[in-house]
């Protein structure tokens, strides 16, 4: 048996409503609101937050060179990097095995759907399929206001390595060339044609696609228990929706009132939610449309999920402001703080401790079990030299023992909060508190470490972990 052994979504802390756009702008659809990733967030790290929480699903299976992964694609339509790849960046953040292979996908909204097909009729006994997006637009568009932040990670496996919580029963592809959306590279503004030619084409494609996948799998469109449609067109997700209920389908929520579309995170967003919701037994299905469909059907096991659902998530946002929302993404420029901007990061240094940098991975001294944070040679108990064995942080809660609010330190979003953060099992460091207000930090309070865009200097992202209230601790609600 082949099928889905991990499906996870990310969905930012902060969420942005629709009347607050409508309200400066005195147009629009204000209906709803849309996810929003913060200041320190882009597609990689959105990658990232969903494939731990895709990866801790496999009972930490997913760890220093025994992850079962021996693939993982990327997509995005925002890659933060041209000629550089940024796979082996979310490669290193998950503490993957360096025999995994790596590839970026995109910057197609199919990249990621497509990439699902081909992890279903893989080799690989496991292939990781994750997506990141940032959706931008011009202010009022319907991309700013149809659209969302968020990550995606389906890993697909055989039974053999891990538990199945879907079964892949069959899948159908339909591509036609017709110019629907397009954006021209390093522009902010998503171009569209007449929604109604894209919902014309998209309505045929999917009819057939859908079709194909039914003949495929040798069951009835009745015998489909919910189905979720993924689409940039809103009008031909629309249609489709309805067309699928009259044939007496269940369809899921689209999200659109809630998170966005999400680009090429959509479809891994909305079947993470689809395994969640369904019961043992039921036959489930996506549908992915961009430059064609892609429908695949799955068959839900007994195998229970972990960890946060997408609604839990969603339900847990936290309202910002359209100023700072355009603020965050640079589309309106803010005094920044009278103090030097970061300089660029050394490649040669975060190549010593990628380890470190991107794993979040100290050291524990073998013989006083003393955690050293960062990572040592020499044991601050007992001075014992290379005597350490490496010790995996990234998955440890920890609780802040202090901390300071420091309004003078450069931040695209002051003020800054710095915490010394006590972790479970040893070990102390002082890091930067995400995803919290000054006014929700306390001592004691529990945190957890996220991977985040720390700054960006001469067109180099720096990486590293920050701390986030846990949910329903205080700060992140």
């Amino acid at each position: 048996m082949r099928g889905i052994v991990g499906a996870s979504a990310y969905v930012p802390h902060w969420s942005l409503d629709r009347s607050e756009i409508t309200a400066v702008l005195g147009s629009g659809r204000g209906r709803g609101r849309r996810s929003v990733a913060s200041f320190d967030e882009d597609p990689l790290t959105l990658a990232v937050a969903a494939g731990r929480l895709a990866l801790s699903g496999l009972d930490g299976s997913g760890r220093s060179g025994v992850n079962p992964i021996r693939s993982l694609t990327f997509a995005t339509t925002a890659p933060v990097y041209l000629e550089k790849s940024s796979a082996p960046i979310v490669h290193a953040a998950l503490a993957l095995s360096d025999s995994t292979a790596t590839i970026d996908v995109g910057p197609g909204l199919r990249s990621a759907a497509a990439s699902l097909r081909g992890a279903f009729h893989s080799t690989d006994p496991v292939v990781a399929v994750l997506a990141g997006d940032v959706r931008i637009g011009l202010a009022g568009s319907t991309d700013e206001l149809g659209g969302g932040d968020a990550g995606s990670a389906i890993i697909v496996g055989d039974a053999t390595v891990a538990p199945v919580l879907a079964e892949y029963v069959a899948s159908a592809s339909v591509t036609q060339e017709f110019l629907d959306r397009w954006r021209v590279p390093g522009e902010v503004r998503v171009r569209a044609w007449e929604e109604r030619f894209g919902q014309l084409r998209y309505d045929e494609l999917a009819t057939s696609a859908w079709e194909r996948a039914i003949v495929s799998a040798g069951v009835d469109s009745a015998d489909v228990a919910r189905v979720a449609v993924s689409s940039p067109n809103q009008r031909a997700g629309q249609a489709l929706t309805k067309q699928l209920a009259a044939a007496g389908v269940s369809v899921a929520d689209r999200r659109d009132d809630t998170v966005g579309f999400t680009g090429a995170a959509h479809p891994g967003l909305l079947l993470a939610e689809l395994i969640e919701q369904a019961e043992p037994g039921e036959l489930v299905a996506l549908v992915a449309l961009a430059d064609g469909a892609d429908v695949t059907i799955l068959r839900r096991t007994d195998v229970p999920c972990t960890g946060a659902t997408v609604a839990d998530q969603v339900e847990a946002t936290m309202p910002v402001s359209y100023g700072r929302y355009l603020t965050w993404r640079g589309l309106l420029a803010a005094q920044p703080p009278n103090r030097p901007e970061p300089a660029r990061m050394s490649a040669t240094a975060a190549e010593r401790r990628a380890e470190w940098k991107y794993g979040f991975v100290g050291s524990r001294d073998r013989t006083t079990g003393a955690v050293h944070l960062p990572p040592a040679r020499v044991s601050f108990r007992g001075g014992a030299v290379d005597d350490m064995d490496a010790e995996p942080m990234a998955g440890r809660r920890a609780n802040v023992a202090t901390y300071t609010v420091d309004s003078l330190a450069y931040s695209p979003s002051p003020p800054v909060i710095f915490a010394v953060c006590d972790f479970e099992g040893g070990g102390r460091l002082p890091v930067e508190l995400t995803d919290v207000s000054a006014s929700e930090v306390s001592i004691g309070m529990e945190v957890e470490m996220t991977f985040r865009r720390v700054s960006t200097a001469d067109g180099i992202a720096n990486y590293f972990w920050k701390a986030r209230p846990v949910p329903g601790t205080g700060g992140v609600s």
